[in-house]
């Protein structure tokens, strides 16, 4: 069992052997569309890869889920077939949010062994969804 401190380090150095290992710069929360980010998640017993729509108001969110909703073949398509589309994923939190996501399960942080397979599929699946996201970001926003 780690300590609180020892979980943020592990944490701190899985994310930093990251960014060694892959020397670009994500777009994350730089979408240039309010409360509409792409994550990277490393939770329990699985690593994902998402397009959140995080607005309190729900007529915003509702707004992009449809964008979003519209597109859900192409996005299959050319970002992975296995995308989940959850219009009210709980966070741990417990705010609501708009999802789309693919995820790896089985893994774990704690596990460095696990970590070249979670940064090879942080890397192919974040990289497409960018892609695509930035390909279809006027029909999203507009």
């Amino acid at each position: 069992m780690y300590s609180k401190e020892e979980a943020k380090q592990l944490r701190q150095h899985f994310w930093i052997m990251f960014g060694k290992r892959y020397k670009r710069k994500w777009t994350l929360y730089d979408t240039k569309i309010k409360d509409v980010i792409l994550k990277f998640s490393f939770e329990d017993n699985r690593a994902i890869v998402s397009l959140d729509l995080t607005h309190d108001d729900d007529f915003f969110r509702d707004y992009y889920w449809e964008k979003l909703e519209s597109l859900q073949g192409l996005m299959r398509d050319e970002v992975h077939k296995d995308l989940i589309f959850e219009k009210d994923y709980v966070l741990e939190s417990r705010k609501i949010i708009s999802r789309v996501y693919i995820y790896m399960d089985g893994v774990k942080i704690q596990k460095q062994t696990d970590w070249p397979a979670v940064y090879e599929f942080f890397f192919e699946n974040m990289d497409k969804l960018e892609r695509f996201f930035w390909e279809y970001k006027d029909v999203i926003e507009d």
